[in-house]
């Protein structure tokens, strides 16, 4: 699993000017981060769901599952990692999210 750096993990007030001081649109820069959030949600599913597949068996019945601690350990481990838009909040101040803004041609 990625090692990310130290995320606030609780709600804080956020200065909307700072924010919006990048790309000169606070909506434009809300677009960015949900994009990322998107992508970091996206990849923090697919780990985990490549990580169950691990205690996928054929023969493991319904009850064999809830007492699987090794799997139930691994999903508070996801569970206690940031919520995605947290951490894509910290990377657009951060600076380390790539961006393009597409013109479009005013003939």
């Amino acid at each position: 699993m990625e090692q990310h750096s130290p995320v606030v993990n609780n709600t804080i007030t956020r200065d909307l000017n700072k924010i919006s001081q990048k790309t000169g649109n606070i909506y434009e820069s809300t677009m960015i981060i949900a994009k990322r959030s998107n992508q970091i949600a996206a990849e923090v599913k697919q780990e985990l769901s490549h990580r169950m597949e691990e205690f996928a068996g054929y023969s493991d019945n319904l009850e064999e599952t809830f007492e699987n601690r090794e799997q139930i350990e691994l999903s508070r481990q996801f569970e206690r990692l940031p919520k995605p838009t947290l951490t894509a909040i910290r990377e657009f101040e951060e600076g380390k999210i790539y961006y393009r803004k597409i013109e479009e041609n005013k003939e």
